[in-house]
């Protein structure tokens, strides 16, 4: 049987097809390739971009900002050395990209200028730390992403 251009045209196209349908049924189904939203509700929060964006200038305004080691123990959170501890309060929110199982949230309550997340809670990988915090009447924003 001779084959014509017609024909392989079709044969062509037609693997084409097979081997897309093949690619989109594996990532859909396959656990493996989980793909989680950065958050449940993105529109709810897309509102309130701005007010984000007014926090992270006045935390970026301060005379030093937050600063995030990366340690043997865990993960070192430094707010800085010239504010009263009893004024600061908000929370530490931990993002894992890859599991949304293992994120969480920590309320800051300091007994110093430090919280120490210990490496128990953490797994080897990249994370993203949101702090989302006030001082007396100011709130402010801090984000970083690192990898553990």
């Amino acid at each position: 049987m001779k084959i014509n251009w017609g024909t392989s045209i079709v044969i062509a196209i037609m693997s084409f097809m097979a081997f897309i349908l093949y690619l989109v049924i594996t990532m859909t189904t396959n656990q493996e390739f989980n793909h989680d939203l950065v958050t449940e509700e993105y529109y709810k929060q897309e509102l309130t971009f701005q007010d984000q964006l007014d926090r992270e200038t006045n935390a970026k305004n301060l005379t030093t900002n937050i600063g995030v080691e990366n340690t043997d123990e865990g993960i070192i959170i430094n707010f800085p050395q010239d504010l009263d501890l009893n004024d600061i309060k908000g929370n530490i929110n931990l993002y894992r990209p890859s599991n949304k199982e293992q994120d969480f949230t920590i309320p800051v309550d300091l007994k110093a200028h430090k919280v120490l997340i210990p490496a128990r809670h953490l797994e080897t990988g990249r994370w993203n730390i949101e702090i989302n915090w006030t001082y007396g009447s100011e709130s402010y924003y801090f984000k970083k992403e690192l990898t553990f």
